[in-house]
């Protein structure tokens, strides 16, 4: 078995310093041929020199790729082109990986019935020891910590997942881009714009055409959170893009009856926040019609596009897309 680690990269050369580290100790049978690519998306810091340092301490382990066009999902496609795996695991610049991650994560793909993995995601070590401030639940029907650090548990036990893993922590088989294309370019963070989606709405893509993915909880990483996303606007903003993604997304046309759906529930929402005394309930309220009002947004500027000429909804083939 062949595997690549891909890790794209942008201006973060402090946090994957860190994040290549705990990659160069990670332990694999020899029966594993295994590498890392990290693919800089057009950094402006040291990014090529802590790669390139890498490259030199650990000769055939990593490699390092530019990829001058801006966005994720082009630096997601290119190390999908230029990886040397069968296999391909995708990690984030700013986690850090236990020594079994990829192993663990790479262990249920040698049997054929699964196109791809995904393990669990949990906050740095600093989150234990955090007091948050009164409006911010951490825990509970109310917790903002999926959008803290792209959290995911879904328990101890192994087995098939029923929605898509997030894209920080997976793997899949080489042979699902060939078949299914690549990651969407009309979705995924950009400096300008962070909406992303393009992990959940491949793995969609996958689950569509009856392939099957399975949770791996042995297959940890640990998301690092800056202090200074400990902020409303951040979070406010991250629903709002959250909801532009999830309807960008989706190939089918928002109708009519929906979009009142929307409007309904956030009336209903709206109406439970000016009701709401409790400030961790209240401003989980708000988010939620900061969710809904990126889903209008992107519906109005989705039904905008449509009437103009050359307009085409779906996304071409091997991920591009022309809305």
């Amino acid at each position: 078995m062949k595997s690549t680690a891909i890790v794209c990269t942008y201006n973060r050369c402090q946090s994957l310093a860190r994040a290549l580290d705990s990659l160069a100790a990670s332990v694999l049978p020899e029966t594993i041929e295994w590498e890392v690519l990290v693919v800089d998306n057009n950094s402006r810091d040291q990014t090529q020199a802590v790669v390139e340092d890498f490259c030199r301490r650990y000769p055939g382990r990593f490699r390092y790729l530019f990829e001058p066009q801006q966005g994720k999902s082009y630096a997601l496609n290119a190390g999908i082109r230029e990886a040397r795996g069968d296999i391909l695991a995708f990690i984030d610049d700013d986690v850090t990986v236990e020594p079994m991650w990829l192993q663990n994560l790479l262990s249920v793909l040698r049997d054929s019935q699964w196109a791809g993995s995904g393990g669990r995601t949990k906050p740095a070590a600093w989150v234990s020891s955090f007091v948050p401030p009164r409006w911010l639940a951490l825990d509970g029907p109310f917790s903002l910590l999926g959008a803290l650090c792209a959290y995911c548990d879904r328990g101890d036990a192994p087995g098939e997942l029923k929605d898509p893993p997030i894209g920080g922590n997976v793997a899949f088989r080489r042979e699902m881009f060939d078949r299914y294309g690549n990651f969407r370019t009309d979705l995924g963070p950009f400096p300008s714009s962070k909406i992303g989606f393009e992990d959940i709405e491949f793995g969609r893509r996958l689950m569509a055409g009856g392939e099957r993915l399975c949770y791996v909880p042995s297959a940890v990483v640990y998301h690092e959170v800056p202090e200074n996303r400990v902020r409303k606007e951040f979070f406010l903003g991250w629903w709002f893009d959250f909801g532009r993604g999830s309807v960008r997304g989706t190939e089918k046309r928002v109708g009519t009856w929906e979009i009142l759906k929307i409007l309904g529930r956030t009336l209903l929402t709206a109406l439970q926040w000016a009701l709401t005394l409790n400030p961790q309930r209240s401003f989980y309220r708000r988010c939620r019609i900061w969710y809904a009002a990126g889903k209008v947004v992107e519906i109005y500027q989705q039904a905008r596009s449509a009437n103009s000429p050359g307009h085409k909804l779906k996304p071409q083939a091997g991920g591009e897309s022309s809305i």
